[in-house]
Formats: structure tokens, C-alpha cells, sequence
């Protein structure tokens, strides 16, 4: 699995029509096959100026590669990100060791763990 992240700051006005028509026709990426999960972001932070993000997984560097090639992808980097998107942060990552890390949920009481 691979999560692709992107973090980024628009050339719009905030709260402008340009800025909500960019976060719209964003939605493409998630109909791009192969692409999992798909997030629109919106920062809360004030540790960074970053207003937005994107998130999505893929099943593997097959489905990932596929995505950077597709056509709808290609066209929405050349025709609204290069030129709507004043600074970003991309990340790529994958699942670090054992995973997933089961933690009890608040007021699920825990499975008694057999001794081995």
C-alpha cells in the first residue's frame, strides 16, 4: 500500500469562487482507477500556512505509476495545479513494520489474551 499526500497553499483568495471550483474539480483524481481513499483536506493548524490537502492510497507502486501516467491526472497537473497552486509538500509513504497496531477502543472492553 502507498498513501499519497500532498499539502498545499492555492493562488486564490480564500473563501474565493476560484478557489471552490479548484477543490471541486479536484474530485477527477478520486474517479482516476486504482486511486483508494480519496480526501479532500482542509488545515487547521496554525504550525504551517498550508490551507489544503489531498490524500488517497494505492494498492501498490503498479496501481500508484498508473495513476501519475493516466491522462485526467496529467490534465489536472497541467491545467489547474501548475497553474493554481502557489507552494505544496508532496509525501509518499508506506506502512512502516508490523501493521495495523490494534488499540481498544473507548468502552470495548479488550479480548482476554491467551498464554502461548
Amino acid at each position: 500500500m502507498i498513501r499519497h499526500t500532498v499539502v498545499f497553499r492555492l493562488k486564490h483568495a480564500a473563501g474565493s469562487p476560484a478557489e471552490t471550483a479548484f477543490l471541486k474539480d479536484a474530485l477527477v483524481l478520486a474517479t482516476i482507477p486504482g486511486v483508494d481513499k480519496f480526501e479532500r483536506l482542509q488545515q487547521v493548524s496554525p504550525k504551517n500556512d498550508y490551507r489544503f490537502g489531498f490524500s488517497m492510497e494505492f494498492a501498490g507502486q503498479a496501481a500508484y505509476s498508473a495513476y501519475n501516467d493516466h491522462p485526467d491526472h496529467v490534465a489536472f497537473v497541467r491545467d489547474r495545479w501548475i497553474p493554481e497552486v502557489e507552494a505544496f509538500l508532496e509525501i509518499d509513504y508506506k506502512p512502516y513494520g508490523r501493521q495495523p497496531i490494534e488499540r481498544p477502543r473507548p468502552g470495548v472492553a479488550a479480548a482476554p489474551r491467551g498464554k502461548s
